[in-house]
């Protein structure tokens, strides 16, 4: 299993577990297998003094990327795809308890 988090041309962020498309040794496409959309919202600490806002504190929330299928795999062409990366090991515990109601 290889997952990842991918930053897509309309800004979000998905993680899925991730299968390349090879042919004639270039990438035509990927496969993510159970992609959950990755939701950031910033918890605001507002105060008297306009100085000390507080904006460390995150909430991440994951939900299905594509709500209205039943299909696992969905595949995505390489041009929709701005980057590729590592996911923090909380954000794929998050995934693996979503996905598969536990943590390996």
């Amino acid at each position: 299993m290889s997952i990842k988090l991918v930053l897509l041309k309309s800004g979000e962020q998905v993680v899925s577990d991730i299968k390349e498309l090879v042919s004639e040794d270039s990438v035509r496409g990927y496969v993510f297998n159970k992609p959950h959309k990755v939701q950031v919202n910033r918890t605001l600490l507002l105060t008297e003094d306009e100085n000390a806002i507080d904006d460390r504190n995150v909430e991440i929330t994951l939900s299905p990327w594509i709500l209205l299928t039943e299909d696992e795999d969905v595949l995505v062409t390489p041009d929709w795809i701005v980057t590729i990366v590592e996911p923090l090991n909380s954000i794929i515990e998050m995934y693996q308890e979503k996905v598969n109601g536990q943590v390996d």
